[in-house]
């Protein structure tokens, strides 16, 4: 390669790589805007904090996957919206929880145990029935259609039906930011955040894509890896530092509860818009996400009972570190 094109190339992947960066933390700080402002909207209507917790907030940090994955499927680029969801999944199952036990050992609750996993398991399991469609037509594309999209959307309005339902009064509000901000603020928090989410979501897409093409990698190990941590962010940021606080509930409810969100919402959404062509290479990508739900609950069983010990969560990080080395070597 003569010495200006080689200079010119690595120029442009320099900048994608900025670009790419600048795309995240737009991604992030537009998520945070619209909480804010969501969160104020919702306490000007005397809506509870336990109910925006559980809500907005909640919504709030999965924002970055839906915005990458609308962005995605309205570019025609199917590969990075599955690999987002998935990747995005098996980040904080191995990745997130690996290291927040690291930090310190996780205590699981019973209902986290008996329900909560269960159900990221059927979510997952539900992705891989649902999109692979040669295995009852062999005629028939894989992928998520607009009925499947109703049947991903009719299982996360059970989850929210059974989040609802579970909420004690004994229950302390959960913490969101309490500040009081004027209407105009307030609209200006939500309008700012949206603004930052979409551009955000394009810069990331696009110069993730670019980068893929640049260094010959396909957009599936992009979206699996790269733009599947940075969307992931929130949820690392969330995890670690409640790790660290202790709040355990915090840590592997915000994992577990944004892995149902990712399949059953934001793969919802996305296909009720457009449908989503779904390559059978995904269906490896989608074992290692049940395979690494079962892991967690297997370690709720082991050494301490319903605790996630240090050793298991370095095993947790090891098996993602593995798991990010296979992909790049295939």
């Amino acid at each position: 390669m003569p010495i200006l094109t080689k200079c010119t190339f690595m120029n442009s992947l320099f900048f994608d790589i900025v670009l790419l960066l600048l795309g995240f933390a737009l991604l992030i700080k537009g998520a945070d805007f619209l909480v804010l402002g969501s969160s104020a909207l919702a306490r000007r209507f005397k809506i509870s904090e336990l109910i925006i917790g559980l809500t907005v907030v909640a919504f709030g940090t999965s924002t970055p996957e839906l915005i990458v994955n609308l962005v995605s499927a309205f570019n025609g680029l199917t590969d990075v919206a599955f690999g987002n969801v998935i990747g995005s999944n098996i980040f904080n199952l191995l990745f997130i929880l690996g290291l927040s036990a690291t930090v310190l050992p996780i205590t699981v609750q019973r209902s986290t145990i008996f329900k909560e996993i269960p159900y990221s398991i059927v979510a997952a399991i539900a992705l891989l029935i649902l999109a692979n469609d040669h295995l009852f037509n062999e005629s028939k594309p894989n992928g998520i259609t607009f009925g499947d999209a109703i049947i991903l959307l009719s299982f996360f309005a059970f989850f929210l039906f059974y989040v609802f339902k579970n909420i004690k009064s004994d229950n302390p509000d959960i913490a969101v930011n309490r500040k009081d901000y004027s209407l105009p603020v307030t609209l200006l928090l939500i309008l700012g955040g949206l603004v930052g989410l979409i551009i955000g979501g394009r810069l990331s897409v696009i110069n993730g894509v670019d980068i893929a093409n640049r260094v010959g990698i396909s957009e599936r190990i992009i979206g699996l890896t790269i733009i599947a941590a940075g969307t992931s962010l929130p949820e690392l940021a969330t995890s670690a530092v409640a790790a660290y606080r202790r709040n355990s509930d915090i840590a592997i409810g915000n994992v577990i509860g944004s892995n149902i969100f990712n399949i059953f919402l934001i793969l919802g959404v996305t296909a009720l818009i457009k449908p989503l062509p779904y390559q059978i290479s995904f269906n490896t990508d989608v074992t290692v996400m049940i395979f690494s739900t079962f892991l967690i609950l297997m370690f709720t069983y082991t050494g301490r009972k319903a605790i996630i010990e240090r050793w298991e969560g370095i095993c947790l990080l090891a098996c993602y570190v593995g798991y990010t080395i296979w992909l790049i070597l295939s």
